[in-house]
């Protein structure tokens, strides 16, 4: 759905300053039906990314396109949903009669306007606030009303940038499964986050962006690249005398009880766990003490 080819923006200042590549020569393709996570550290390309793709922005080389048009021709014939990073709403506003404006502003029918107003409330839990000014919403409100206004609209194209910012941990496992109802075949999300295990939890692949440049695109939740060594976690039940034959290297975790490290190539791993559970080891808990996606992001943006 998305083609962007060597995707280039670079800040001038109008007073003669040094030039700011933003963007360097970015060339991915996103696929309907595809959510695809973006991260970076701060200042690594993702905002400008992202006005790019709605057309807030012109790239100074390259090409951006969408069904073949350029961003700003596709959201104005076919519109977008948008979660920007800072949730903006008029203070005196309420819950209700915001929401009642961004669905006019998204094309939404009239016979059907109250009835989506409705179901964006109930799915974002702001029953309670409808008639509150958005003045006086919290934080992690605030944000879920920003998410409700991106989901009024039926778009094809969704980008949600930073979408868990303020949050609670309940909203923030909440959003998942907005997320999961949210896909559909003829769809493609964009999701911007610095909250690496969210994306590896919904993300079919992760754009890690550094300086500008497309550094690594990362399929989370598959095996790590390469055949080294990796470290996991290891938690027993009870400690077992086993243990020190299948993991002589396993280093104790401070402060959790039967809880180790361990570290070998993932064949190593697997021959030494199966040696353990034979032995009669109650085994807890095993995992990766990093993501695929944590480990191809810290090598990507190392010493860059």
């Amino acid at each position: 759905m998305i083609e962007l080819q060597g995707l280039s923006k670079t800040y001038r200042s109008l007073l003669g300053g040094r030039a700011v590549q933003a963007l360097d020569d970015l060339t991915l393709t996103l696929n309907r039906g595809e959510v695809v996570g973006v991260a970076g550290p701060n200042g690594a390309g993702k905002s400008t990314l992202i006005s790019l793709l709605l057309g807030f922005l012109h790239p100074t080389r390259g090409t951006a396109r969408i069904d073949g048009l350029t961003p700003r021709a596709y959201v104005e014939r076919h519109g977008s949903a948008y979660l920007a990073e800072l949730v903006a709403i008029p203070p005196r506003w309420t819950v209700e009669r915001a929401l009642q404006r961004y669905a006019i502003l998204a094309d939404v029918p009239d016979a059907a306007l109250r009835s989506r107003v409705d179901a964006a409330i109930d799915r974002l839990g702001l029953e309670e606030h409808r008639v509150k000014e958005v003045r006086q919403l919290s934080k992690g409100t605030l944000q879920r009303l920003g998410l409700a206004q991106a989901l009024l609209g039926d778009a094809d194209l969704v980008i949600l940038d930073e979408p868990t910012h303020g949050l609670d941990p309940v909203w923030t496992q909440q959003f998942r499964d907005v997320v999961r109802d949210l896909r559909r075949p003829s769809r493609v999300m964009l999701i911007a986050s610095h909250n690496l295990d969210e994306l590896e939890r919904l993300a079919d692949r992760v754009a890690i962006l550094n300086q500008g440049r497309l550094q690594r695109l990362v399929t989370p939740g598959s095996a790590p690249a390469g055949d080294g060594a990796v470290t996991y976690r290891l938690r027993l039940a009870l400690q077992h005398p086993a243990l020190a034959q299948a993991f002589p290297e396993a280093i104790a975790v401070e402060g959790r009880p039967n809880e180790w490290r361990v570290r070998a190539e993932l064949a190593d791993l697997s021959r030494a766990l199966s040696g353990l559970l034979a032995a009669g080891a109650v085994v807890v808990a095993f995992a990766p003490e990093e993501s695929r996606l944590e480990t191809e992001f810290r090598a990507a943006v190392a010493d860059r």
